[in-house]
């Protein structure tokens, strides 16, 4: 019994091994490729794949690219039961690349990535980016199990691949291609939503360099495959903009709507849809000392904040509709001032606790501003996290332009910049959303913005 039971379990492992052992050789069948495709090199991670145009001497892709796959699944989790990425190379032949994932039956329930336009010679640059591209074309189509990319009517071919290829740059000690990438990047513009648009400059690198990195991008798939709406394992239907900037909001764990205004512009469809999909999929951006519902019962959209003042401006920045508070959740140590007119005045209640509706106290869905406070010594220290959180900066470290935003308008505010020893080293009044830093020395200084009765400030390095 004991050698049947072996000789059972030995076959199952050869059977596991055979299935897992890419083939010598692959005949193409998809689009116009139609080449017989010889296997260079595999291993765990990765399995290359060359046309007879591609030079022997090319053996870059060997390492490379079972890098980049290997840093894919630490991040974004396994991608079908192959672990194997297959790399496809021609030469000068079929421009461009493509991707397809394990759920496609085109290149036969592989993840693959298909490139021909160069020579591949140089293992830098060019060779390095579109390789790169496509793997992002599989992270977006095929993570958490889940089929298709509900974003990519809005980013294209591809913003999000731009600030993937940088990510794995960094993560892979490519410091030089990273810089290079990160460099080529500040210029690049499109024009959708609007001309001009600077997606990785004004919205992907100040996101992940602000909001987490590797993680942030990593949460924005999460939050799809908790919530999206989903046929079987695919998402049955792609996402609007509101939704874009709810979801991307939900990763950073703040509003993102003063980010999203300044890149893109705000249109009345784009707050429609912002606001629907709140209700939609009523996750919370981040952690607070508070919670404000849209409805009774905690239900409906869900805002966390801090302690802080809030107007009517930053209410609505935040995603919170005016009149529109039904109830709330308030930590212990804390409470909630809800004001009937906009900047703290009229009517006012305080709530201490949490409050299933606001019926009760004759106050539902008439908050139009608000205080969140605390008597504890955690006060201040509360406020100062709240006011660093707030300015977001990009790029930085910087070299000539520093770009800021806040969730409120600071129209007139002072801007000054201090040096390491608290010298003010410049000093403008609010008229644009950028700062030239061109002219000061390299090193460490901290950007000061002063709003009516706050004072924002955030450290960045000057390269």
């Amino acid at each position: 019994m004991k050698q049947i039971i072996y000789t059972l379990f030995l076959c199952i492992v050869v059977q596991t091994i055979t299935a897992q052992t890419p083939p010598a050789t692959w005949q193409e069948h998809w689009f116009e490729h139609n080449q017989l495709l010889s296997r260079k090199f595999y291993d765990n991670d990765v399995a290359v794949y060359y046309d007879n145009d591609v030079s022997n001497s090319v053996t870059w892709p060997y390492t490379y690219m079972g890098d980049v796959w290997r840093y894919v699944k630490n991040v974004y989790g396994n991608f079908g039961s192959d672990p194997h990425l297959f790399a496809i190379f021609h030469t000068n032949k079929y421009s461009g690349g493509h991707p397809s994932t394990y759920f496609d039956a085109s290149h036969d329930y592989r993840n693959v990535i298909d490139v021909g336009p160069y020579s591949w010679t140089s293992g830098t640059g060019g060779d390095l980016d579109i390789t790169t591209h496509e793997v992002a074309h599989i992270v977006e189509g095929a993570s958490k199990g889940i089929h298709g990319s509900p974003a990519f009517p809005i980013w294209g071919d591809s913003k999000w691949a731009e600030i993937f290829i940088y990510d794995v740059y960094l993560k892979l000690g490519k410091t030089s291609e990273a810089t290079r990438w990160y460099n080529q990047m500040q210029n690049q513009t499109d024009n959708f939503p609007v001309a001009g648009t600077h997606w990785f400059r004004d919205w992907f690198y100040p996101i992940y360099n602000n909001y987490g990195g590797t993680q942030v991008l990593n949460r924005f798939f999460e939050l799809l495959a908790q919530h999206f709406p989903k046929n079987g394992n695919s998402y049955s239907r792609n996402m609007n903009w509101g939704e874009f900037i709810h979801f991307w909001s939900g990763a950073a764990g703040v509003s993102l709507k003063p980010l999203a205004t300044a890149a893109f512009g705000w249109t009345s469809t784009f707050e429609t849809q912002f606001n629907q999909a709140r209700n939609d999929f009523p996750f919370a951006y981040g952690t607070g000392v508070a919670y404000v519902y849209k409805h009774c019962n905690y239900g409906g959209y869900v805002t966390a904040l801090r302690v802080g003042n809030y107007t009517l401006a930053q209410l609505q920045n935040l995603g919170v509709l005016n009149d529109d508070i039904s109830s709330l959740k308030v930590s212990n140590g804390y409470q909630v001032q809800l004001y009937w007119d906009d900047n703290f005045g009229g009517s006012s209640v305080t709530l201490t606790a949490d409050n299933a509706c606001l019926v009760a106290n004759n106050f539902n869905d008439l908050a139009t501003s608000l205080r969140v406070t605390t008597t504890s010594l955690a006060a201040s220290a509360e406020t100062a996290n709240l006011t660093e959180k707030q300015l977001v900066i990009y790029p930085n470290p910087v070299r000539n332009e520093l770009r800021f935003n806040l969730p409120q308008s600071i129209s007139g505010s002072l801007i000054r910049i201090l040096d390491v020893t608290g010298r003010e080293v410049y000093r403008t009044r609010f008229t644009a959303n950028s700062i030239d830093v061109s002219k000061l020395t390299a090193g460490v200084y901290t950007l000061m913005i002063n709003s009516n009765d706050k004072s924002f400030t955030k450290k960045f390095v000057k390269k």
